[in-house]
């Protein structure tokens, strides 16, 4: 298999952190430089349709691209550590969780960077104010989390979950790209932030 990555967009990354914690090693990295363009050409393109990354292109030539999707496959053929639920009941609320990461913080962090951040302006029209909405939805957003973090280590079960991943590389991106910072009063997910980084799978998918 190969992964068509690029180190420093966060959602390639979600990708690496879940073979980081489930120890796969035989899945060959291959970086595209969105900079550059690599992502936007027809042998590319021809992958999955369109110009994004991540995409997982397996042995026999398919390819499929969305993080989470990928993750979903990669959970099937490595099923240890289970990120993503192991009855119907976990699953759900695991999904339900996922769900609330993507759309409550991982966009509007993702849009706050793209309209924020100087050097991205090469590959969009920026939009200031949007960037600015979007940061300010996300850290109202954060209250959500912080509720669910007073009773419960982790996002989505007992354990660290797909969910966890998806919460903590969004916030990470912004915080690299921006210098973003958790408002200090959500104590609640600033120590869920401490123990994500302390996981192994923190230092290998950088």
């Amino acid at each position: 298999m190969k992964l068509y990555d690029t180190p420093r967009a966060p959602n390639p990354r979600r990708v690496r952190w879940v073979m980081a914690e489930k120890g796969i090693d035989d899945v060959e990295i291959v970086t595209v430089n969105l900079m550059a363009g690599e992502h936007r050409t027809p042998e590319y393109m021809a992958k999955t349709g369109m110009a994004q990354a991540p995409v997982l292109e397996l042995d026999d030539g398919t390819c499929f691209s969305e993080s989470v999707g990928i993750c979903r496959y990669l959970e099937a053929k490595y099923p240890e550590p289970n990120l993503f639920g192991r009855t119907p009941e976990e699953t759900a609320v695991i999904e339900m969780w996922t769900r609330r990461a993507e759309m409550m913080l991982a966009t509007p962090y993702m849009l706050g960077v793209r309209h924020g951040h100087p050097a991205l302006a090469a590959l969009e029209k920026q939009e200031p104010v949007v960037g600015e909405w979007n940061l300010g939805s996300a850290n109202r957003a954060l209250k959500v989390f912080d509720r669910r973090l007073a009773e419960s280590p982790w996002i989505g079960a007992d354990r660290i979950t797909i969910a966890d991943i998806v919460a903590f590389i969004s916030y990470d991106f912004a915080r690299g790209m921006l210098k973003y910072e958790v408002p200090p009063e959500m104590t609640n997910v600033v120590r869920w932030i401490g123990d994500m980084r302390a996981r192994p799978a923190a230092a290998v998918a950088k």
